[in-house]
């Protein structure tokens, strides 16, 4: 993955991405978590799992890590170890470009002192102290934005709550994932889809932590957000409600995974309310990095399980619901179901059956209802359904059928189309390919990622409506040269986001509408860069966004001959001001830049006249770069906003003058 940044980007408020600037990159897994994904009979007989725990510790018995119920077993009923230690990965495969939030290039303004998670616990390990997080406190702030708790909220630590806790239970599962009071199925359900991929799930929770070894109150979580991991400090103060947990919590009581990762999550956009309200391709493309393609179902492409099989195939994380019914919240069908609600899709797959007048197969789907309940289909292949007697035996094995009322059931591809109104489908970040997904033959996304920004006169042109400023907005050139293997043309899927929307949610910002244009360039030598108004006046687009939205990503695939395409991301509306990340993924390479003429900075006239001696203001500017610049006397297109910002607020035109020529000097 590339993600090219230019030193000239300052002077549009937008970047510029040139070959061998910055380049993020994440790194592989080293070995891969053995684990189990289920829950054994009495999952919450916690006394008899320290029983075995015992038992096993005192006849030196190894637990022999089982399968998960996706592979291939002797039984239907699956168990996960008693050994606390099943879960043996090596370590987090995100590499070193992690930052801290808050961090110089982690994209977020500190808040406060950067918190680095290892010189944190080493500080309270050697003080004898628990960590208290002063940038999240234990307080009604970190609850809401908006108004107070209507009841007494306590925040206590996992030690306060369970005896024993501990961060996995016998290993961590969907079935950990219960929702609390929050309104953010949306999160569940991505967080549901987590667990099912164990590489996925050490990325955004690393190793390095436990409520034994060197436990000092702190753990920490890494996200994805907007081209870059940003590694988020929490203490483990839960907010509780007569002893219980509020809001997220596991199955099992003495268990804190789930609740310590939505706290995480939490903090990453300043509350807990922050997080009501959201799309399940959002906290998808957090946990991975990934890029989330939505359908509509009465919409869908004919080959749309087809689609499904390789998604999931290819570790694709999957999520669906059904479109909510405006008088009553959350609303039940006869079926079972329960609308607005999120659900997770578990397996995809094409299952053999044997009828007496038919042979064959029939393409079925596992769903999970993030509540966990026994809200579930109660339809055609649901728990207990008549048609699971023409599945052959191996087949149940294989797909490891069990009847539990855990808030997961089986369904018919065609009842799927039927029932659910939206399905998003979460393609995996190129870099999140392990060595072993890779020498197993799988095929990776090739990406470019561009960040630019919508200025209020300069760079925010709105759609193609308002013709006379259109021209004004961003403009990227991508080209596609090598067609798809198995056809003559490129699949592109192209994903526009805003940026920090949800966390402007306590300044009253909501999510701006937004789309994108796509032109082909026939003759891009002749063309002028930027494309001029006269470009655009007599050529129409060959493709583009679906509508212009008010969510944080809109993302569309597009089949395109091979040649070079302009693309131009924009608001719907000119003059509205904001920050976006742009990414392009094919099957294969593209080569892409900003659509602009080059920049640069000529050699100083010796004719020019030496400044005068710079007054207080020239002083007290160059003193506010060396404060955001840092030792290595660098900046970034925000941190020079604010500069100039600074600097215009002082009244005098040559402070940004000679500003500008002391940070290119």
């Amino acid at each position: 993955m590339d993600l090219r940044r230019s030193k000239y980007a300052n002077y549009r408020y937008s970047n510029y991405m040139q070959e061998g600037l910055a380049v993020l990159k994440i790194g592989s897994s080293v070995e891969a978590a053995i684990f189990t994904d289920d829950r054994t009979i009495g999952r919450n007989n916690n006394v008899l799992h320290s029983a075995k725990r015992e038992f096993a510790a005192k006849n030196s018995v190894a637990s022999s890590p089982s399968k998960s119920r996706d592979e291939n077993s002797a039984t239907w009923e699956r168990k996960k170890p008693c050994d606390d230690k099943a879960i043996r990965t090596t370590k987090n495969f995100i590499g070193k470009s992690c930052y801290n939030l808050g961090e110089k290039g982690s994209g977020f303004r500190p808040r406060g002192e950067v918190q680095d998670f290892n010189t944190l616990r080493r500080e309270c390990l050697a003080a004898g102290r628990l960590f208290e997080d002063p940038e999240f406190p234990a307080n009604d702030s970190s609850l809401y934005f908006s108004r107070r708790p209507d009841r007494y909220i306590e925040w206590k630590r996992p030690m306060e709550i369970a005896d024993d806790p501990q961060l996995f239970v016998e290993g961590f599962s969907r079935f950990d994932v219960q929702q609390g009071e929050l309104g953010d199925c949306w999160l569940l359900a991505a967080v549901a889809n987590l667990t099912m991929h164990q590489n996925l799930f050490f990325q955004v929770m690393p190793e390095d932590q436990s409520f034994e070894e060197n436990y000092a109150g702190i753990f920490h979580f890494r996200f994805w957000q907007y081209g870059r991991w940003v590694d988020v400090v929490i203490d483990d103060r839960l907010p509780t409600c007569r002893g219980e947990l509020v809001y997220l919590h596991s199955a099992e009581n003495n268990e804190f995974w789930s609740a310590l990762l939505e706290k995480a999550y939490a903090k990453l956009h300043g509350s807990y309310e922050a997080l009501k309200g959201g799309s399940t391709c959002e906290a998808m493309e957090d946990f991975t990095g990934g890029v989330t393609e939505m359908y509509q179902m009465d919409q869908t492409p004919p080959n749309l399980f087809n689609i499904l099989l390789k998604a999931f195939e290819r570790n694709s994380l999957l999520g669906c619901s059904i479109e909510p019914d405006p008088n009553v919240v959350e609303a039940e069908t006869p079926q079972g179901l329960i609308r607005g609600h999120a659900y997770s899709i578990t397996q995809v797959k094409n299952v053999e059956i044997h009828m007496p007048n038919r042979y064959g197969t029939i393409p079925l789907l596992r769903l999970r209802n993030p509540w966990g309940n026994e809200a579930e289909w109660n339809g055609p292949w649901s728990d207990q359904s008549p048609e699971w007697r023409f599945i052959p035996d191996h087949e149940k094995e294989e797909l490891g059928l069990t009847f539990d009322m855990d808030g997961e059931f089986w369904m018919s591809f065609h009842d799927f189309t039927r029932h659910f109104t939206q399905l998003e489908i979460c393609n995996l970040n190129p870099d999140s390919l392990t060595t072993d997904d890779i020498s197993a033959g799988k095929k990776r996304w090739e990406m470019s990622v561009f960040e630019g920004e919508w200025v209020r006169g300069v760079t925010a042109g709105g759609c193609r409506n308002f013709l006379e400023t259109f021209w004004h907005n961003p403009q990227y050139r991508i080209t596609l040269e090598c067609p798809d293997e198995d056809d003559d043309k490129c699949t592109v899927i192209i994903a526009l986001m805003q940026k920090n929307r949800r966390a402007q949610r306590r300044m009253g910002a909501d999510c701006l509408t937004i789309g994108f244009a796509i032109y082909h360039l026939e003759y891009p030598e002749r063309l002028p860069k930027p494309l001029d108004i006269n470009f655009f006046k007599y050529n129409a687009s060959v493709g583009r966004s679906p509508a212009f939205i008010n969510l944080r990503e809109v993302t569309c695939r597009f089949k395109l001959p091979p040649g070079v395409y302009c693309i131009v991301p924009s608001t719907f509306d000119p003059n509205e001001e904001g920050e976006f990340l742009l990414r392009i993924f094919s099957e294969n390479k593209n080569n892409m830049e900003e659509n602009d003429e080059e920049v640069g900075i000529g050699d100083v006239d010796d004719r020019v006249p030496d400044e005068p001696e710079e007054d207080r203001n020239t002083e007290k500017v160059r003193e506010f770069f060396k404060k955001l610049a840092g030792p290595d006397l660098e900046v970034d297109w925000m941190e020079l906003k604010d500069i100039l910002d600074f600097a215009m607020r002082k009244g005098k035109c040559c402070v940004c003058a000679l500003l500008t020529r002391y940070i290119f000097t």
